[in-house]
């Protein structure tokens, strides 16, 4: 039988999926790190994961801060070792009405949160991992990692860069005893897509893509792609020939052109 994981930390975990992580694991016996930047949602967070047994303790950090990253996950391992790191926080834009494309600062904004952040995130903790030969971390990309799409360049790419570093980690790690999982989910209810004015296929609540998310990281499923139909319509855009593609992509809506993140929204 396996084990469920006893201490766990999770980045971008005052809102999103990482909040509903964090309620999902609460439990007495359970340790949770949690990390956030909006200091109100995180206690908020922190006290109901409490009022549900669980030992919990915060921390606002931005997870582009390498040298803060670095403390923070080495002393967490070092009080309890971690069990599971989920590599949540992550930032969303895109075009929106911008002509030529998305804002170069933008893009880099974007790069620094979701793919620096995840590499800030994994990098403190896999050496201490994989000196005891056990653990595992679960990399939260996305269904827009399976092509990119006009409406969000930066946000795609983004994602499309850390589920192929997350599997091809998983796959140079398979005889070490630490475990790498992707995480692809389609649009997950949040404040990230409460921002979007489009219509989204299979919104999903982000109570249910947590519970789809910790059974599939139990089970130790290399890539975790949710839900099904839009698995496929992604699949699909990713194995059509470009010029095809490009017209499916040309008829979707725009993504607003604001950044959406953690602290802000």
């Amino acid at each position: 039988m396996k084990t469920p994981p006893k201490s766990i930390l999770i980045t971008g975990a005052s809102s999103g999926i990482g909040e509903a992580l964090a309620l999902h694991y609460a439990a007495p016996g359970i340790f949770l790190a949690l990390s956030g930047r909006n200091a109100q949602r995180l206690d908020a967070v922190a006290e109901s994961c409490r009022a549900m047994g669980a030992s919990v303790e915060t921390i606002l950090l931005d997870v582009t801060d390498m040298s803060g990253m670095d403390r923070w996950i080495v002393d967490m391992d070092a009080t309890r070792p971690l069990d599971l790191v989920i590599a949540n926080a992550g930032i969303s834009g895109g075009t929106g009405g911008v002509m030529n494309g998305e804002p170069i600062d933008q893009a880099r904004a974007i790069f620094a949160v979701n793919l620096n952040g995840v590499l800030n995130t994994i990098g403190p903790i896999l050496p201490r991992m994989l000196a005891r030969k056990a653990g595992q971390i679960a990399i939260i990309s996305s269904l827009a990692a399976y092509r990119g799409f006009p409406g969000a360049p930066a946000y795609s790419a983004s994602k499309g860069a850390v589920r192929f570093y997350g599997e091809a980690l998983r796959g140079s790690l398979r005889h070490t005893g630490v475990k790498v999982n992707v995480v692809c989910p389609g649009f997950i209810k949040s404040r990230m897509t409460d921002a979007n004015d489009f219509h989204m296929p299979l919104l999903m609540p982000a109570d249910r893509a947590a519970g789809i998310i910790a059974k599939g990281l139990m089970a130790n499923k290399g890539r975790i792609a949710f839900p099904l139909p839009t698995l496929f319509g992604s699949w699909l855009l990713s194995v059509l020939p470009d010029c095809l593609a490009q017209k499916l992509l040309g008829k979707l809506p725009e993504k607003g052109s604001t950044i959406i993140d953690d602290k802000k929204h």
